[in-house]
């Protein structure tokens, strides 16, 4: 089963890339690998939640934008080369807007990595970093970011 199929069967679409907040681009190609810009958890330009996991959120609310974060990512790689293309995913990155002794941000971006591997099976097992952060860009629980190597 392909990508498509696995989105559709996860009740999922691919959105469109989200437009940059800032001066950047959301994402570069370099040889075969696309590097994307750290995504937010966007749905149709809002953020769905807001606040810091461990306070305002629960670990799940935080895996579940997490988990919008990385299709967004995934919706970068497809612009750049297209998800047919990827080989694998080599890297995650996921920051976690972390409440005053919270330190379950590897639970949180659990989301992300799940996301990855039910969408693209083994291409989507990767290496990751989870960091506990005080704040985020527009107060989003999450941001990630990834590195896919791509035909």
């Amino acid at each position: 089963m392909g990508w498509a199929e696995n989105l559709k069967k996860l009740g999922l679409e691919l959105p469109p890339a989200p437009p940059p907040v800032a001066v950047y681009v959301p994402g570069v190609r370099s040889g075969n690998y696309v590097y994307t810009s750290g995504q937010l958890p966007f749905v149709n330009g809002q953020l769905p939640l807001t606040g810091k996991v461990g306070a305002e959120l629960t670990i799940e609310q935080g895996a579940e934008m997490a988990k919008l974060a990385a299709l967004n990512a995934l919706a970068v790689v497809h612009d750049l080369a297209g998800l047919d293309n990827v080989v694998r995913i080599v890297k995650v990155v996921g920051f976690v807007a972390s409440a005053p002794g919270f330190n379950d941000q590897p639970l949180v971006i659990n989301g992300a990595s799940e996301l990855l591997g039910e969408v693209l099976g083994e291409a989507g097992v990767h290496a990751r970093s989870a960091v506990g952060t005080s704040e985020l860009p527009k107060n989003t629980p999450v941001e990630v970011e990834l590195i896919a190597e791509v035909r």
